[in-house]
């Protein structure tokens, strides 16, 4: 049976190691231009899919949570006051092992002002730590542990804001495929019961 969930897929925004590429700044926020793209964002879903969405998923990076704050308010706010909370996915952080993309750990997160009333709970106490399903050679099993995820999910339609290479695996997406910052690519299930979860594209 075909599915007729949608999730939309989002990029993050221009974060410092994306100006010129340095993978040495450990977790990254966005550059001002980064953040002004975020607002973009707000302006151009603020009557579409920050209306409609009914769950926001984001990995728990600096430039994830930025995006989600500043990009998707107006849904965050609606969720959270209809029960929802914002959930932070630590399967879905960057494929990398360099310092871009690693991100703090938990308590240094709760600590956070800008990320006041997140709730981090749900993370792991390795889960910054490359090894295991977040090492880097695993990015196909932790990709399809997502896909699992999001269909298991009640949700009809599901927001995820994420990082390029672990999203091009989630979609089976060739990696050599530019996923603009900041842009968004929408997919549904094929099947609601098939083993790999596969997606397909639909905008």
């Amino acid at each position: 049976m075909t599915s007729d969930r949608v999730i939309h897929f989002l990029r993050h925004t221009e974060a410092e190691h994306n100006v010129n590429w340095d993978g040495s700044i450990p977790d990254p926020p966005l550059t001002p231009l980064g953040k002004q793209q975020a607002e973009d964002l707000n302006e151009s879903t603020s009557d579409n899919i920050q209306a409609t969405a009914d769950l926001l998923v984001t990995s728990p990076f600096t430039r994830t949570l930025q995006t989600t704050l500043i990009g998707l308010p107006k849904l965050k706010s609606r969720l959270e006051a209809a029960g929802q909370k914002l959930i932070v996915l630590s399967r879905l952080q960057a494929k990398g092992a360099l310092p871009c993309d690693i991100g703090k750990s938990r308590e240094v997160l709760e600590r956070t002002e800008e990320f006041e009333g997140i709730d981090f709970s749900p993370l792991e106490d390795d889960w910054n730590v490359k090894v295991g399903d977040f090492a880097p050679e695993n990015i196909v099993a932790r990709a399809k542990w997502v896909r699992k995820w999001l269909r298991a999910r009640p949700e009809r339609e599901i927001i995820v804001v994420s990082h390029a290479n672990i999203l091009r695996a989630i979609t089976n997406t060739d990696q050599s495929d530019h996923w603009g910052r900041g842009k968004i690519r929408s997919f549904t299930f094929v099947e609601d019961d098939d083993e790999d979860a596969v997606l397909k594209r639909i905008t």
